[in-house]
């Protein structure tokens, strides 16, 4: 069994989340189960899912076939939008449980403001009473904007640990990454790589190319490795073999001035996905 590889973050209440992780968004039940095994297996020790992902079990049977010991593993899963609200996100999170086949998660986030519907404030007092139940070990948010978390801090005095949002060098959302650290917030990165397109060669591909070779990397360890020196946590999704280990051979190398400002002029403000205003 391989030994854990990726660093630990602090959070802002005192527990941990490996600042590498990985995702199984679209990944089906029987892939998971596969995938969350191997990964385990060679040195990952955070997955993260979702209701909406409809892979719950197969995450909670590939942590059983790792063999590794529960406590060993953080596992983060999400309420989606449409069970946004106190008693529904209670439900929700109940079916998750029981699909992952474990009494507690590790991380429990909000998928989605969906503003419009103005339920999120509700949804985060359910979060806070789960993490009081000690059920959500660490609780957070994906996709918010910082006045969405001003307004959860505002009406309940309780700040998120995590926000996961699209980051990635088209997008490196600067300023939210800021007003995250101010709070003692960390930023989590889903499409780490712009779903692959960051490697176009229309989108800046040559140049991280051109990094890579100088580092002996490839072009996908080069915006890992980026996400990891910005302070970012970050779960590439993978469910190839060589890459699952590929993305996680990163911490023998370290991208200089130069090759951070490479990545600087990819920024485009480009979105993969939609933008969390407009999700409702």
């Amino acid at each position: 069994m391989a030994d854990a590889l990726s660093p630990l973050l602090t959070l802002n209440d005192s527990r941990t989340l490996p600042q590498l992780g990985l995702g199984v968004y679209k990944t089906t039940d029987d892939e998971s189960a596969e995938t969350v095994s191997f990964a385990l297996q060679h040195g990952y020790r955070l997955v993260d899912t979702a209701a909406m992902y409809l892979n719950e079990s197969g995450v909670g049977e590939g942590l059983r076939r790792s063999g590794l010991p529960r406590e060993e593993v953080t596992l983060a899963t999400k309420v989606w939008f449409t069970d946004n609200g106190f008693d529904s996100t209670l439900r929700s999170f109940d079916e998750s449980l029981e699909r992952l086949g474990t009494d507690y998660v590790d991380l429990y986030l909000i998928h989605w403001p969906a503003p419009a519907n103005d339920l999120y404030v509700e949804t985060w007092r359910a979060l806070v009473r789960l993490r009081e139940e000690g059920r959500a070990r660490s609780i957070g948010v994906a996709n918010f904007h910082p006045k969405h978390v001003t307004r959860l801090i505002d009406e309940t005095g309780e700040v998120p640990s995590v926000n996961q949002v699209e980051l990635h060098p088209w997008l490196p959302q600067s300023a939210l990454r800021e007003f995250d650290a101010e709070h003692g917030i960390v930023t989590q990165a889903w499409s780490p790589l712009a779903r692959g397109h960051v490697f176009d060669a229309s989108h800046g591909g040559d140049a991280l190319e051109v990094v890579a070779r100088k580092h002996g990397k490839s072009p996908a360890q080069v915006v890992i490795r980026w996400h990891l020196q910005l302070g970012n946590a970050v779960i590439p999704k993978s469910v190839t073999p060589s890459r699952i280990r590929e993305n996680i051979d990163v911490f023998d190398f370290t991208l200089d001035a130069h090759d951070l400002a490479v990545i600087a002029t990819l920024e485009t403000g480009e979105r993969t996905g939609v933008d969390p205003d407009d999700r409702n």
